[in-house]
């Protein structure tokens, strides 16, 4: 069952611009990992955790460094998740994720589809 979907669009040079003037912003938003790839991977999963966030239905006290965006072998990314946003999606009954990341046109733009079962159909 789908427990709820997300999407987000980031205007990429716009995005690097705000990691510019506030350093700061790329270790309250990715974690080590992430940290040191380029511009536009980090728009991407920047946009995937905010379609992540949207999914969850923006919860309260969620924090982005409990959202991992990974790449396997075949470039298929995948959602990891811990701390809060795992309570968060426990709470909604989500039992998986599935994302898909696109870039074109200076944009970068996450769907993100959680799936599950709602915690009162659980028993």
């Amino acid at each position: 069952m789908i427990i709820g979907i997300g999407v987000d669009v980031v205007d990429i040079e716009r995005f690097g611009r705000q990691l510019q003037r506030t350093p700061a912003l790329r270790n309250r938003l990715f974690v080590p990992s992430e940290r040191s790839l380029n511009v536009r991977s980090l728009a991407a999963r920047f946009a995937a955790k905010e379609a992540i966030a949207k999914a969850l239905g923006a919860p309260v006290g969620m924090n982005w460094q409990h959202c991992t965006i990974e790449v396997d072998g075949a470039g298929a990314p995948s959602v990891v998740v811990e701390d809060t946003v795992a309570d968060a999606a426990r709470a909604r009954g989500i039992q998986s994720w599935h994302l898909s990341l696109s870039h074109d046109g200076g944009l970068a733009t996450a769907m993100v589809v959680a799936e599950g079962r709602t915690p009162e159909c659980a028993h």
